[in-house]
């Protein structure tokens, strides 16, 4: 076997390190300037290091990344070649910067010498995402001279950068690579082989590479005497329900936020954010995630007219929440004083709640006939009559078309704790945080910048990392703008995903802002609501996904509780 090129035993170096500080998945899209990455990458997902999922679509490949953090909760690393490519990483890599998201961009570039020249699939790297990542380097050409402390280090800074406490999120390292860009066997070389040894012994003992010990949160303590509101939004997780718990106080819980279960959570939100004399007596809010599916939640607490502390308990995002500039105090973790509950504050809510939730189920419930329970009496019944009536009204809930209300309700209906939801940014979300009730279920979605951007391949990353059944909720617009996910090679893992597609037509949630009412209907048409006449069915075919078309109650709820082992298209058609 040759001796390995300075580029192979770099890349070979740098992924091992990665791998003892907890790397385990790397996204790998082709290009021949970082051939050495790919190489390397592939050789430790034969030896059972990494396991590596390639895709040929850079930005499918950057949101497959971030979905694979979300499940996991620890960085997937995605590499690239140059030029155009690093570009199509730049909305994941927001998405990530905002959510408080780890990933590690590891982008191939010319050296020193090929640079400002115009030479070939070459452009400005270095720092190319600017404020959006932790941490920046652009890192020269390796050269044998380089010791390999130099990788070592390299990844230290990366992985540490990417995965801290209270400010995770992408990392950037733009490698430089000098001809020949590959050969030769590097894992032959003595440190690469004794980082892999370390390595395979660590994993066999069973302990988890690359772990550390958190910093210790700076609680601060908060007496329970304040009428409290706490707000969930997306990336809350189930410390604010264990918060609003303790407390005793009312859960307003995004169906995006992780936090939308237990006892104390109200119900048809909005509509009691509306109610003047629970608002008004309103003294404190504290606001865990980021709010993004109403505007009731920002009104309350930007209204500067109002004496409301606010606290915001940190995550890890790009910005701090905070409507109107109004928030008292941010924090990093809050315990609570000892004292009395206040039953009579959250028995309000839950009771405002529960009764602004069964006035708009009885809305939609008269509106969709599936949604109905059935008339168990009528059933039972010895008159003819009786069992007639009830078998026309069966067979006219299972025809019935299907409503956003009923496809949402279905769908969280069908789902369950071991699977996984993901809800584009869609009109559907909209619906599904406005009727549904709690249910402790893992539902995630992209709500940093919430793009309609990379919403399948999110999914993707998702099933992949958690092998569990994964359905995607997302409007036609969000499908089709991802439609490149659906391509999986022949040689890559087929994920659990069951993609269902709300078909309207187009982006119907322009109807309901105010555009709609001052914009004449052939311009909203055409430069907002963009009919497509795309064909679902020839699009699944073309991506050997099965394909389900829905219409009816019935024909929905076969879809979802019968999925397909593998990739699976389900649209269904809505009206406008």
């Amino acid at each position: 076997m040759s001796s390995p090129t300075a580029s192979t035993l770099f890349a070979s170096r740098l992924l091992v390190a990665l791998a003892e500080r907890g790397l385990t998945d790397v996204v790998l899209c082709p290009g021949a300037r970082s051939q050495a990455l790919a190489l390397a990458a592939v050789e430790l997902e034969a030896r059972g290091v990494l396991k590596v999922h390639v895709r040929i679509d850079e930005r499918a490949a950057a949101f497959v990344a971030l979905g694979l953090a979300l499940e996991s909760g620890h960085p997937a690393a995605l590499v690239t070649t140059s030029g155009t490519a690093i570009a199509n990483l730049y909305p994941a890599v927001l998405e990530a910067h905002h959510s408080g998201l780890g990933m590690l961009l590891l982008t191939a570039d010319r050296p020193e010498e090929l640079r400002g020249i115009a030479s070939n699939q070459t452009t400005a790297q270095a720092d190319f995402f600017a404020h959006a990542v932790r941490f920046s380097a652009d890192v020269d050409a390796p050269t044998f001279d380089d010791p390999a402390t130099g990788a070592s280090a390299l990844a230290d800074s990366a992985w540490s950068a990417a995965v801290a406490d209270m400010a995770a999120g992408p990392v950037h390292l733009n490698l430089a690579f000098r001809e020949p860009l590959s050969g030769g066997d590097a894992f032959a070389v003595a440190d690469v082989a004794e980082g892999l040894e370390r390595l395979t012994a660590s994993r066999a003992a069973g302990s988890q590479p690359g772990a550390t010990d958190s910093a210790e949160s700076s609680a601060v303590e908060l007496p329970r005497g304040p009428r409290t509101l706490v707000i969930a939004g997306t990336g809350a997780g189930p410390a604010a329900e264990q918060l609003a718990h303790d407390g005793g106080w009312p859960l307003i819980a995004e169906i995006t936020s992780g936090a939308r279960f237990g006892r104390n959570v109200v119900p048809a939100y909005r509509e009691v954010l509306r109610t003047t004399e629970l608002l008004e007596r309103v003294e404190r809010v504290i606001v865990f995630g980021h709010p993004t599916l109403s505007r009731e939640v920002p009104a309350l607490i930007g209204d500067s007219g109002r004496a409301i502390e606010t606290i915001v308990v940190l995550g890890a995002g790009g910005e701090n929440y905070n409507p109107g500039h109004n928030v008292s105090a941010f924090v990093e973790a809050v315990t609570l004083a000892e004292g009395e509950t206040d039953r009579e504050w959250l028995g309000a809510w839950l009771r405002a709640g529960h009764a602004a939730h069964d006035e708009a189920m009885a809305r939609y419930v008269a509106a969709n006939p599936s949604m109905r329970a059935p008339n168990v009496e009528a059933s039972r019944s010895s008159s003819v009559e009786d069992m007639r009536a009830f078998a026309a009204a069966e067979l006219a809930a299972a025809k019935a078309s299907v409503t956003r209300e009923l496809l949402v309700d279905a769908v969280w209906r069908a789902t369950w704790p071991h699977d996984r939801l993901l809800l584009g940014a869609s009109r559907l979300v909209r619906v599904a945080d406005r009727i549904l009730v709690g249910k402790k279920v893992p539902v995630f979605s992209n709500r940093g910048l919430a793009g309609i951007d990379g919403t399948i391949s999110t999914g993707v990353g998702i099933a992949l990392a958690s092998g569990a059944v994964t359905r995607v909720l997302l409007g036609d617009l969000a499908a089709l703008h991802d439609a490149g996910a659906m391509l999986i090679g022949p040689s890559e893992q087929r994920p659990r995903i069951q993609v269902i597609v709300g078909n309207d037509g187009g982006g119907t949630i322009f109807d309901s802002l105010e555009v709609a009412a001052t914009t004449d209907a052939g311009v909203m048409d055409r430069a907002f609501y963009t009919p497509h006449g795309a064909n679902f069915e020839a699009l699944a075919a073309g991506y050997g996904w099965e394909y389900t078309r829905v219409t009816t109650a019935a024909e929905l709820e076969r879809a979802l509780t019968q999925p397909a082992a593998g990739p699976q298209l389900v649209e269904v058609v809505l009206a406008r």
